[in-house]
């Protein structure tokens, strides 16, 4: 069953990978909004704005949110093409042939996780480019990928629900924007110190600036602390409900 799985997955995950190929602009797209915030915060807002992060210069402290909002902006496509299988018939076709029912889903996971992938790599080029600056050697790095990977996954089967359950294309897309907004309420742009108290009470104590916190200390190598710990918990736990949530949804939906 698990080979048979493996196989169906593999083959719809190469349809639509052929689907992003034909529309590379879905990609570009994706990380088009969050490197003009990249350009927008650093250039035009970056000289006003204290951090107390030290030498170091704002892009670097900015970049792990623009990264979350990257991730949050392209999962919106997964809820989009979801919907339009869904409204063209595209899931009844695949459910009258002999393959693994789930196979469907985990393929437009494994897409949107490549696609976000390439997106995110475009925009620390972009960062790069801009002064972006990290310490972190091999593992850092790879706690950094893992992280994001973790994350993005998370989103992805948060956008399946609305995906199979909208009633337009809008609705499918529209779940995105709180997601996208959420940095903005978190230690991604400044520092949660400078936040009036019940703002600071929420950004201190909502996921993104857990996540945000562990990566820029990651990206600068520096001690990590219970940082990760609670990052990781948050997405990990994210993911498995999602994943019910989605898994459940699915399967009313084509029984």
């Amino acid at each position: 069953m698990n080979k048979h799985f493996a196989g169906d997955t593999a083959v719809l995950l190469g349809r639509s990978l052929r689907h992003i190929t034909r529309s590379a602009d879905t990609v570009i797209t994706t990380a088009i909004m969050p490197i003009a915030m990249l350009l927008l915060f650093v250039y035009v807002f970056g000289g006003a704005i204290r951090t107390g992060s030290g030498s170091g210069s704002y892009v670097n402290y900015l970049l792990p949110g623009i990264l979350l909002i990257t991730v949050a902006s392209g999962v919106a496509y997964t809820a989009l093409r979801l919907f339009l299988d869904m409204k063209n018939g595209i899931f009844e076709r695949f459910q009258s042939m002999p393959i693994a029912r789930s196979s469907v889903l985990w393929a437009h996971v494994l897409t949107s996780l490549v696609a976000n992938l390439i997106s995110l790599v475009l925009v620390v080029l972009v960062a790069l480019l801009m002064g972006f600056r990290s310490g972190a050697g091999v593992l850092g790095w790879l706690a950094v990928a893992g992280t994001l990977t973790l994350f993005t996954l998370a989103l992805t089967w948060l956008a399946v629900i609305p995906g199979l359950t909208a009633k337009s294309v809008d609705g499918a897309g529209a779940f995105s924007y709180p997601l996208i907004f959420l940095p903005f309420l978190s230690s991604a742009f400044v520092p949660t110190d400078t936040m009036p108290g019940p703002v600071r009470a929420f950004a201190e104590h909502q996921p993104v600036t857990s996540i945000v916190n562990a990566l820029r200390d990651l990206l600068a190598q520096r001690p990590v602390g219970t940082d990760i710990w609670i990052a990781l918990a948050w997405c990990a736990g994210l993911l498995i409900v999602a994943y019910l949530f989605a898994m459940t949804t699915y399967r009313r939906k084509i029984s």
